[in-house]
């Protein structure tokens, strides 16, 4: 299969997952170090998968999101514990950090004469945040489209799942998922108990598995 496409990868189980599922079509992925509290434990995981399989890495550092005000960039005590739910988890938005990743995917994408970015967001995230649901998409993928030569699309296949749907697929794919990290806080070990941790465990013991990370909460 000719590889057309590029993917945004964070070393967390959705796009991990993503990048196993899409593999025969990807060119190159990228990683984004943007200040947040866990990028020291994520991106190591991206680097660990793609060197895995292949397929050319690039990380880039946008410094200028590191001023701007989310609990994710604050350190590990700004962040919430508590359920998966927008009242709780709206600190933690850094503001259209999609919308700026697909641009530069896109231009990366159209430099490259490549046609698609692929991108993990999942059903969960709708609520919480705005540029993770079908619409935000939609009308990235119109103005990615109608802003390239190559005319670049956005392929985003797990809007419409959930993250235990999403472990189900990469089970499947034999991804290892002790490389890879979802705890918001970046401590040594994941806390266990914020949101992502809880959603992150309830998504495996849905499967009827055992998450393979060590927390330090139970």
């Amino acid at each position: 299969m000719d590889k057309k496409g590029i993917i945004v990868v964070s070393g967390g189980v959705d796009s991990i997952t993503l990048l196993y599922d899409k593999r025969e079509e990807i060119a190159l992925a990228l990683t984004f170090k943007y200040g947040s509290n866990h990028q020291d434990k994520e991106v190591p995981c991206a680097v660990y998968h793609c060197q895995k399989l292949g397929i050319p890495h690039k990380v880039i550092d946008l410094d200028f999101v590191r001023s701007m005000q989310s609990s994710l960039l604050q350190g590990a005590e700004a962040i919430p514990t508590g359920a998966y739910e927008e009242n709780n988890m709206k600190s933690t938005v850094v503001p259209f950090r999609n919308g700026v990743m697909l641009a530069i995917a896109a231009a990366f994408a159209e430099d490259r004469g490549l046609s698609k970015v692929f991108i993990a967001n999942h059903f969960g995230d709708h609520a919480i945040y705005p540029d993770c649901t079908s619409a935000f998409i939609k009308g990235m993928n119109e103005a990615m489209y109608q802003g390239t030569y190559n005319k670049v699309e956005v392929s985003a296949p797990y809007t419409g799942k959930s993250k235990a749907e999403i472990v189900a697929i990469g089970s499947a794919l034999g991804v290892e998922y002790e490389h890879t990290w979802s705890c918001y806080k970046g401590l040594e070990l994941p806390c266990g108990v914020c949101a992502t941790c809880r959603e992150r465990i309830e998504a495996f013991e849905r499967n009827g598995l055992i998450d393979p990370l060590r927390y330090q909460e139970p």
